[in-house]
């Protein structure tokens, strides 16, 4: 019989597709389980599927491709959408999707499927990317095709004996790996409501963190974290121990309505306490050894990159053309930064770099003060020609006086004269 690959997590919606793929399409179900640090026992969710229907069923170790391909160059170009989501899921989905397709050519399937809404981003990440990497093969999204609501899947799963975990008390849809957990439906699906407690997972609650604060030393090489205070530890090690330290102290709880590609917007719950904290100290790195005008131009590339990823537009040549300008700032991007954890806050207290743009002599003021200061009338002069002379020659002539630039309560722009009396709009 004919066979379909199924990414499968071991939540409910996958757990039910199993089952729902063999009556609908009469394809026998290969369960492939992507490790990207999910923290939770792979071998049983790999028995489970077993257990459930699946002909096959199989675990893949992908954490260290994960953060060496996908989460590091997400890192060097400081890529969070819309300010405040570090992408976890959005990036693992293009490595899961490859993962997919090598499985289905190993296994001679004719289709993979996956456990994606249709009404969410993870339907167009994964679809984009298996078509881009293996047009031919067929997809399958039960959710997307059975539309059924969660409750409907839990009935489901009860009538044919289904073992799952998400009760109708406890609704949660959940996606985590090695660089951030999200959390949403239920109670979160009204902005309005603070979300309770049962929600977070990785982190404690601030207001209730009585730890004295830790500090902590960050090795970068080109942008990459490379050392933790000193020792050299693999990527999804160095990742791991930062999601227990900045998380014992409820780092990294972002609570953020954001605009999804399909058009609506969703109240998303994550908690990343090593991606914040590790986007913090990049940032500050970057301040140390980036020019300004690298650093005002990579701000827009980071938004771009962000929102390419979040699309689902990893397999792109726009992605390799943007990632070909983010390598290029790392070059210099070499050194260490130190973070103070305290309760809730995250704090840039230190950074140092062989490759600093940072000298003392020019900054200081105190004796050892090098800068020219003379030069700074010249430059000043210079600076605001180019204002001087569109005043003199437009402005000033247009309002038959010189004064001051003021904003109205209306917004619009006003000259406010030197006498009590009088101002003309300009």
């Amino acid at each position: 019989m004919a066979t379909v690959v199924l990414a499968y997590s071991g939540g409910l919606d996958t757990s039910v597709a199993i089952r729902w793929i063999k009556e609908k399409y009469n394809l026998d179900v290969i369960a492939v389980t992507i490790d990207v640090g999910n923290e939770r026992n792979m071998q049983e969710i790999s028995e489970r599927a077993t257990r459930i229907g699946a002909v096959k069923s199989m675990v893949v170790d992908g954490r260290e491709d994960f953060v060496r391909y996908f989460v590091w160059p997400a890192l060097q170009a400081g890529a969070i959408y819309e300010g405040q989501y570090p992408l976890a899921t959005a990036l693992a989905r293009p490595l899961i999707a490859r993962l997919l397709v090598e499985v289905a050519r190993q296994e001679g399937a004719v289709a993979v499927a996956h456990g994606c809404t249709g009404k969410g981003n993870d339907q167009v990440r994964f679809d984009v990317s298996i078509n881009t990497l293996a047009p031919d093969l067929k997809i399958i999204a039960p959710v997307r095709e059975w539309s059924m609501t969660r409750d409907n899947e839990i009935a489901y799963a009860a009538e044919h004996n289904i073992p799952i975990k998400a009760t109708s008390a406890s609704p949660y849809s959940v996606d985590q790996n090695l660089w951030g957990r999200s959390i949403e439906c239920g109670i979160l699906e009204d902005p309005w409501e603070e979300p309770p407690a049962d929600v977070f997972d990785w982190t404690a609650d601030p207001d209730s963190v009585t730890l004295e604060p830790t500090y902590h030393e960050i090795t970068f090489e080109h942008g990459i974290p490379v050392a933790l205070n000193g020792e050299e530890i693999p990527g999804y090690t160095l990742v791991e121990t930062l999601n227990s330290e900045a998380g014992k102290y409820g780092i990294g709880r972002i609570d953020h309505v954001e605009n999804r590609l399909i058009g609506i917007k969703s109240r998303e719950i994550y908690e990343a306490p090593a991606a914040v904290v590790l986007h913090a100290a990049h940032n500050a790195l970057e301040g140390l050894t980036l020019s300004r005008e690298q650093i005002r131009f990579k701000e827009t590339i980071a938004a771009e990159y962000a929102r390419l990823i979040y699309n689902g537009q990893w397999y792109s040549a726009l992605h390799q053309d943007l990632a070909a300008y983010v390598q290029s700032t790392q070059r210099f991007v070499s050194g260490t930064v130190r973070v103070k954890l305290s309760r809730g806050r995250c704090q840039i207290v230190g950074r140092k770099s062989d490759s600093s743009l940072y000298s003392l002599g020019l900054a200081t003021y105190d004796s050892g003060d090098q800068f020219d200061h003379n030069a700074a009338l010249g430059f000043i002069k210079l600076w605001a020609l180019p204002l001087t002379t569109q005043a003199q020659a437009q402005l000033l002539p247009s309002i038959g006086f010189e004064g001051n630039l003021l904003n109205n309560s209306e917004g619009k722009v006003q000259i406010a004269t030197n006498t009590k009396d009088k101002a003309s709009e300009a």
